[in-house]
């Protein structure tokens, strides 16, 4: 399995959704590395398909389903919509399902 942890530099989102992700993977047992990306341009930006930081993928799929068929980008802050409500950062429980179906494409 691969996780990854877009950000911007400076952006106060990205140490707590870092700290989310390794949460939700020491909960399950997961032994995954979290690979960091650090988006340093708009030209980066465009090039990773980045939705703003901080933004979370599973093997390559972003955690908030909605915006999976996405193909804009933005070299900003990223807002999370949860049950009506915004968020900087994704939820636990966001990540956790991510996590939880890639390893059943896995091992489907």
């Amino acid at each position: 399995m691969k996780v990854e942890v877009l950000y911007i530099e400076g952006c106060p989102n990205h140490r707590p959704a870092l700290e989310r992700v390794v949460n939700v993977l020491q909960e399950g047992a997961l032994s995954v590395a979290v690979t960091e990306i650090a988006v340093a341009s708009v030209e980066q930006a465009k090039t990773l398909g980045f939705l703003g930081s901080p933004t979370i993928r599973v093997n390559g799929a972003d955690v908030e389903p909605e915006v999976q068929s996405l193909s804009e980008f933005s070299y900003s802050c990223r807002t999370y919509t949860e049950q009506g409500k915004l968020s900087g950062v994704p939820s636990q429980d966001l990540i956790r399902r991510a996590i939880h179906q890639a390893l059943h494409q896995n091992h489907g």
